[in-house]
C-alpha cells in the first residue's frame, strides 16, 4: 500500500474549479503501537492473478535510538523499479517521520520520486511528463498525525480485528500531492496451512477516500481507485501474509507475498 493510489479525474473536476479538490478529512488518533517493530529481512515475489512473476522484493528494517527504518524495493523483470524508504517511530503510537518512494521504468505510466517529510509538512514531489520533461513540485501541508504512508502493512499488524473500521491519511502524488483517507475494515477470516501446521489469517479490505466532490465525482467516471486487500495471520504474533492490489492508480491487480530465497550449498560446506 503506497503513495500513488490516485489519478487526476481529469476535465470534470477543472470545470467546478480548484476548490472542489480541497479534502475534508478529520483528523483522526494514530494507531497505537500493540507489537513493537524490530530488525527483519525478508525476501517477496510480485505477481499476476495467474500467477506469473512480474517482480522479485526485499524488504529491510532496522531500529536506532527508537526509530525504525524500513525499505521495500521491488526489481522487475522489464527492469522497472519500485522502491520505498520509510522512517517511522513506535512510542506508545506509530508516527510517520518520512517517506520516500521512487517509482521509475516502463512498469509505471508516470515515473514519479516522492519525498513526504512529516516532521515539517513538506512534500516534493519529481516527476516526468509524457514528453519526458522533469518537473519538481514542493508544497508544504497541514499532515494528520495518523499519516500511514510506507506503513500499511505495520498498522495492520496492530489493529485490532474487532474494530468495525479504522481510518487513517496518506499523501498521495497526481503529480501535485494532496492527502486522501484509508478505510480499513476486517472482511472475514481465512484456513491457513504450512505443511500439517493450520493457522488462520484476518483478511482487510483497504478503501481509497477521496472525499468532497473529487469523491463524490469519481465512481461516476470509473476513476474510484480499486480496493486492496491484505491477510494478516492472526495469534500472539501477527505477520503479513499476502496482498493483492494495484501498486499505482489505474494499475493491474498485483499479488505480493513472502518467498524463501533459494540456497545453493557450495560444494565442501555442506556439514552432516
Amino acid at each position: 500500500m503506497h503513495s500513488s493510489f490516485v489519478g487526476k479525474l481529469g476535465p470534470v473536476l477543472i470545470l467546478f474549479g480548484a476548490t472542489v479538490i480541497s479534502m475534508n478529512i478529520g483528523i483522526a488518533e494514530p494507531i497505537a503501537v500493540r507489537f513493537v517493530e524490530g530488525v527483519q529481512h525478508s525476501f517477496l515475489v510480485l505477481s499476476s492473478l495467474d500467477g506469473t512473476i512480474i517482480a522479485d522484493g526485499e524488504t529491510t528494517q532496522t531500529v536506532r535510538r527508537g526509530r525504525v527504518t524500513a525499505q521495500l524495493t521491488f526489481r522487475f523483470r522489464d527492469g522497472s523499479m519500485y522502491e520505498d524508504k520509510v522512517v517511522f517511530s513506535q512510542g506508545t503510537t506509530f508516527r510517520l517521520i518520512s517517506d520516500h518512494l521512487v517509482e521509475k521504468g516502463p512498469a509505471f505510466p508516470e515515473p514519479t520520486d516522492t519525498l513526504v517529510n512529516a516532521s515539517t509538512g513538506q512534500v516534493t514531489v519529481r516527476y516526468k511528463d509524457k514528453g519526458g520533461t522533469e518537473h519538481v513540485i514542493t508544497k508544504r501541508m497541514d499532515l494528520n498525525v495518523d499519516l500511514a504512508n510506507g506503513l500499511v502493512s505495520t498498522l495492520l499488524k496492530n489493529i485490532s480485528p474487532t474494530l468495525a473500521e479504522t481510518n487513517v491519511s496518506m499523501v498521495v502524488a497526481t503529480p501535485k500531492p494532496r492527502v486522501i483517507g484509508l478505510e480499513i475494515r476486517p472482511e472475514g477470516e481465512d484456513s491457513v496451512a504450512v505443511g500439517r501446521l493450520r493457522a488462520s489469517a484476518i483478511r482487510y479490505v483497504v478503501k481509497v477516500k477521496l472525499g468532497g466532490i473529487a469523491g463524490a465525482v469519481a465512481p461516476i467516471l470509473g476513476k474510484q481507485p480499486a480496493d486492496t486487500h491484505v491477510w494478516i495471520l492472526r495469534g500472539s504474533v501477527p505477520a503479513f501474509l499476502k496482498s493483492e492490489g494495484p501498486l499505482y492508480d489505474g494499475g493491474p491487480i498485483w499479488r505480493a507475498e513472502p518467498v524463501n530465497p533459494a540456497i545453493a550449498t557450495t560444494a565442501g560446506t555442506h556439514r552432516h
